[in-house]
């Protein structure tokens, strides 16, 4: 049997990722009553770190353990390929001495390459493309709160980064709308936007965007590695604060959804932030690790990979 990886959301199908988020769901209350499965007694997660991280490390490191398993983590000086060894290489070894990778990197390129020569399950945890295991909490988070996020609006408001790439993909998967609302010049892949089809559409004013959106969410204006541009995107992305005005245009009974952390004044006001009523911001960064807890389950899980 061919072994399952998980670069993006395209690696699953629709059922599959339903089943992903329901077990999410069956993991979460689980946890919260004490009755925490542990399938993972003598399993390993290889966790590789290129791009540092607060919530992708100790949401990994804690579902991993709560599931009875252990994590090992790897920073650029822990391992060779800081020092130049071949990633072929090191995936390799790796798949000999852990049962599940999960990689924090730069270009997705080298991801995909690494999966291409590991024998065990590989997990993006981010790339400068795409980050799909945020978008397994939000949809948990969307599911928990609203119920099927299929035929439902989305909205996007900022810069058109892996996040909003990764919303991309998830329109397509799941068909739902996704309104993309940035400053010209900050849009996402054209190639991704046009293989989407109708379910996506660019804008340039988040009133516009956000209209009648059940779903409205939004990230940093600048990325890791992207801080020699705070200056110039803190000018661009002025007008494109998510508060509780811009907010009052969405529908009703809509949710806003943060993948943290959050710039507080930037690109969204702290009293929204803040507002439990609209805002799943701390429900979304907890579901990070029952999500994530269901996917590892759902790849080391042989009779799930039919």
């Amino acid at each position: 049997m061919s072994t399952r990886h998980f670069l993006s959301l395209d690696d699953l199908s629709l059922d599959e990722l339903n089943h992903i988020i329901e077990r999410a769901i069956e993991l979460k209350a689980l946890h919260q009553q004490g009755l925490e499965e542990r399938p993972f007694v003598g399993k390993v997660l290889g966790m590789i770190f290129e791009k540092s991280s607060t919530r992708t490390r100790v949401s990994f490191e804690a579902g991993m353990a709560q599931l009875g398993g252990s994590a090992i983590f790897l920073s650029p000086r822990d391992t060779q390929l800081g020092r130049g060894e071949p990633i072929e290489d090191t995936a390799r070894v790796l798949s000999r001495m852990v049962d599940i990778v999960m990689i924090r990197t730069f270009e997705h390129a080298s991801i995909e390459r690494f999966a291409q020569y590991a024998s065990v399950p590989v997990i993006n945890a981010l790339t400068d493309l795409l980050h799909p295991c945020q978008l397994l909490a939000d949809i948990q988070t969307f599911t928990e709160h609203r119920g099927s996020i299929s035929g439902k609006r989305v909205a996007w408001i900022g810069d058109g980064n892996n996040m909003c790439q990764s919303y991309i993909n998830a329109a397509v998967k799941c068909g739902f709308t996704l309104h993309i609302a940035c400053p010209p010049g900050y849009e996402p892949s054209q190639s991704m936007v046009d293989d989407a089809g109708d379910l996506v559409r660019i804008f340039h004013d988040p009133a516009q965007a956000i209209a009648g959106c059940d779903l409205v969410t939004t990230d940093v204006w600048a990325s890791m590695g992207q801080e020699e541009e705070q200056q110039t995107r803190l000018r661009d992305f002025a007008n494109f604060k998510v508060d509780h005005a811009l907010m009052a245009k969405a529908a009703e009974n809509a949710i806003f959804l943060h993948c943290l952390p959050a710039h507080r004044e930037e690109e969204v006001s702290a009293a929204l932030l803040e507002d439990d009523n609209i805002s799943k911001v701390w429900d979304q960064a907890e579901n990070r690790m029952h999500a994530q807890k269901a996917l590892m389950e759902f790849l080391l899980t042989p009779q799930q990979k039919s």
